[in-house]
């Protein structure tokens, strides 16, 4: 597919600064650019880039000001993230067009109706009482359980799992390998060992959701696990049972978020950050990465540190802990003075 930067412009609201004939057929990293690609300048780290990349186009800001010539065309536009990822997601949609149809063999209950605009892969398994919404796309060897309801346009990748009794909501995206319903971790301490907790809950995942690759969302022993509008979950997270992820709230990789916790909304945690179990963080909370925490945060918190604090305290918890050496060696000096005098 090829483009002009004019009609780029034209699809993103932007205006152009320089040859609008310019052909663009791919998109590069604005330091890797070759001529016919698109590179966008978002971080203001990378600007020194932009005056001798190779692409033919870069999106930037309206605000943006050149303090040298740049060779290539600039196409203004309000947020260029924003608008390199509405473009993608539109080069995406037509070079990968939902499929259709039923592919052999595959295991469809009795009583199951697929809809004409959905696709279900070869070798997936469609149990008793599922509900499959219109558009829906069911990859190979995805496995949808008895009474699961995937809704209207949600695509289910290779291999995920999705138990019996859960609900996906419209738009969602489930990445392979992920498990949405498995049991949650839930065992009576005995005199002869542990005894299991039956986990008669589900998981209901909300609008606009995507989970990543081989992450884990347990069902509630009652009720629901929540996975509220809009939730972005990464690869290899862990949701225990009955916990709610508010909505437009994002998780980077690794997470663990332990059992009957509940996550505000538009919270962002960094990777690998763990939240001990039955607390509650309030919206808007940011997580600094490898943070750890066991206590309820309030809305509007920056946290860091293992146990983490406030960003502001752990800069200076961090600042006093790098004086330490020089301090340890003047008490040091000080002790051999009195001792000396004596």
């Amino acid at each position: 597919m090829e483009f002009t930067a004019g009609q780029i412009a034209a699809l993103a609201g932007g205006t152009v600064e320089g040859d609008e004939s310019v052909k663009i057929n791919t998109f590069a990293k604005i330091e890797e650019g070759n001529p016919g690609a698109i590179s966008f300048l978002a971080n203001p780290k990378y600007t020194h880039f932009i005056y001798d990349t190779r692409s033919s186009a870069v999106l930037v800001s309206r605000e943006f000001v050149a303090e040298h010539p740049v060779q290539a065309t600039l196409i203004r536009v309000d947020d260029p993230y924003a608008t390199v990822a509405r473009l993608l997601s539109m080069v995406d949609q037509m070079m990968n067009p939902p499929r259709r149809g039923v592919e052999q063999p595959c295991f469809i209950a009795e009583g199951v109706e697929v809809p004409e605009d959905a696709y279900v892969g070869a070798f997936a398994y469609i149990g008793k009482g599922a509900s499959i919404g219109h558009g829906a796309q069911i990859y190979p060897q995805a496995y949808i359980g008895d009474g699961v309801k995937v809704g209207d346009n949600t695509i289910i990748y290779a291999g995920a799992k999705i138990y019996r009794g859960c609900r996906i909501g419209n738009r969602c995206i489930i990445h392979a390998g992920a498990v949405i319903g498995a049991d949650g971790f839930g065992f009576a301490p005995t005199d002869h060992g542990y005894e299991k907790i039956p986990q008669t809950g589900n998981v209901d995942i909300a609008d606009d959701v995507e989970i990543g690759a081989n992450t884990t969302i347990d069902r509630a022993m009652m009720g629901s696990t929540r996975i509220c509008r809009g939730v972005k979950l990464d690869n290899l997270i862990q949701i225990g049972h009955n916990c709610e992820i508010g909505a437009d709230t994002v998780m980077a990789a690794q997470g663990g978020v332990a059992g009957s916790t509940k996550l505000g909304e538009r919270c962002m945690t960094g990777g690998q950050v763990g939240l001990a179990g039955h607390i509650h963080i309030g919206d808007d909370v940011h997580i600094g990465a490898q943070s750890g925490l066991n206590k309820d945060v309030k809305a509007g918190s920056r946290m860091f540190g293992y146990p983490a604090t406030d960003v502001m305290a752990y800069g200076r918890q961090a600042l006093a802990l790098r004086k330490l050496p020089g301090l340890y060696d003047r008490v040091d000096e000080i002790e051999r003075t009195i001792k000396q005098n004596k």
